[in-house]
């Protein structure tokens, strides 16, 4: 495969050298920033025999070219265009100038909370582990494993501790992440964090039993009564605690003299962020926070299997939008909480969705007779399985046309059905096959079963609209 020839190609038929303002590689695409997108020959990049697929989504034209192979094209495009050493950082911050104020927005949040995601997805998993040692009958009639086995309950205790740490402690990971973010010292967004989690204040969690009995602690300071109130699992109020940190920093910067910056910048900084977060902004955030909770679960429990089919049916057009990203701060939200929302059902229905993509990309690969068209579908329908679409999604489906469609057929039957069980998840984590891991355990069954739906709908669906397909085809040609 010659490389070289590849890129020249890719590069003539983006609109040459003068059109790219970044680029970059991931695992299987060439991301770009272009200036206008409006030059791109998508016909000759369709026509090339080594690109699987492109896209355009926040801000960034993507070509994908598939493992390996991108890795050595990215290198001789970066020699043509002078853009060898950049990182999808830099795509990205370029591809932002070209986002309205609403993608910016979504942006904004992905940047923030996906650096956090690791840490959201171990103490989940972990919540996981715990659950099934100590679910009841599980395993053994009657009984759970800890209760069968003495000596495995420390060890259910242990991995309890070490799976809620993430979420007692996340206004510190936030407030670090945010604050960087927002162009401030990410140190000092951790310090809000640790204030907001501080041991001295009544602990979040038992804040409304807490408004029952009245006994609410304060610091009264003359005569203005301030709450004691910590902000443990919360997601909204140590954002905007950050954001006014950031900001109040970089305002001290420029009005404080040089020789004192160090000290009293940071001094004042976290006085004056820490005193509105208590009086104001934690306060009326965290009421925020519980509506946002309290309307998601409602409507959850209200719109039942009618309102899961309207959202299976309407993740994957999300997706196509880049809006998706904004689901990750609630479900960091609902996760945080789960106590009283009992998990995310967000990641189920992405789940199905996903899988309802695969399923329609492998119906394509067993009826279409293009060579380039079923090795890549082969490999994109595995790949939606497992959690990643973008192959499937943009390579294939949204091409044909016929199989986004089967996909959304399944995805919205599938998405039903787990929403009239209740199925929901304790953790974060691949939203695919491997997701099983994440589902809380009374919903396992079902959430399996929901997938066979969405691949099996998916892929009798798109069988049946691509048969379709080929006799309109068929009429056209002989007409």
């Amino acid at each position: 495969m010659n490389y070289n020839e590849i890129a020249r190609e890719t590069l003539q038929a983006i609109g040459g050298k003068e059109n790219v303002a970044a680029a970059a590689h991931c695992a299987t695409r060439l991301r770009l920033a272009l200036h206008d997108e409006s030059l791109v020959d998508q016909e000759k990049l369709d026509a090339m025999d080594s690109v699987k697929g492109t896209f355009s989504t926040g801000g960034q034209y993507q070509i994908i070219f598939g493992s390996g192979t991108v890795n050595n094209v990215y290198a001789e495009f970066s020699k043509l265009t002078g853009t060898d050493g950049m990182s999808t950082a830099d795509v990205k911050s370029a591809g932002a100038k070209n986002m309205n104020p609403l993608q910016q927005f979504v942006k904004m949040l992905s940047d923030i909370f996906v650096p956090i995601i690791p840490a959201i997805v171990a103490g989940g998993l972990l919540m996981g582990i715990n659950n099934l040692l100590t679910a009841q009958g599980l395993f053994i009639d009657g009984q759970s494993l800890v209760e069968a086995y003495p000596n495995m309950a420390d060890l259910a205790a242990l991995i309890n501790t070490f799976a809620n740490a993430a979420f007692v402690f996340l206004p510190i990971l936030i407030g670090f992440s945010a604050t960087q973010r927002f162009g401030g010292n990410p140190y000092l967004g951790a310090a809000l964090g640790m204030i907001m989690v501080h041991p001295d204040l009544l602990n979040g969690w038992g804040y409304g039993g807490a408004l029952v009995s009245g006994e609410i602690p304060v610091w009264s300071i003359f005569g203005f009564e301030i709450e004691k109130i910590g902000y443990q699992g919360t997601v909204l109020p140590v954002l905007a605690a950050s954001f006014i940190l950031a900001k109040v920093e970089l305002s001290l910067r420029k009005v404080v003299p040089s020789a004192l910056d160090n000290l009293l910048t940071p001094l004042l900084t976290i006085f004056v962020t820490g005193i509105l977060t208590f009086t104001l902004v934690g306060p009326l955030t965290r009421s925020a926070g519980n509506l946002l909770s309290d309307g998601m679960i409602w409507l959850y429990d209200t719109t039942g299997f009618v309102g899961g089919a309207l959202f299976g049916l309407l993740y994957a057009p999300i997706v196509i939008t880049g809006m998706h990203h904004s689901f990750i701060a609630v479900e960091t939200q609902l996760l945080a909480d789960i106590a009283k929302t009992g998990g995310s059902f967000i990641f189920v229905v992405a789940t199905m969705s996903n899988v309802a993509q695969g399923g329609a990309t492998l119906a394509v690969f067993t009826m279409t007779k293009n060579k380039k068209l079923k090795g890549t579908a082969s490999a994109a329908g595995i790949s939606s399985l497992l959690g990643i679409t973008e192959p499937a999604m943009f390579g294939v489906n949204l091409k044909l046309r016929y199989p986004f469609i089967g996909a959304l057929i399944g995805s919205a039957v599938a998405t039903a059905f787990v929403t009239f069980f209740k199925v929901k998840a304790i953790a974060l984590g691949a939203a695919g096959l491997p997701g099983i891991i994440s589902i809380q355990h009374e919903g396992l069954v079902q959430y399996v079963i929901g997938m066979v739906i969405a691949i099996a709908i998916s892929f009798v669906a798109t069988i049946v609209l691509g048969k379709r397909d080929e006799k309109k085809q068929a009429v056209q040609q002989a007409a």
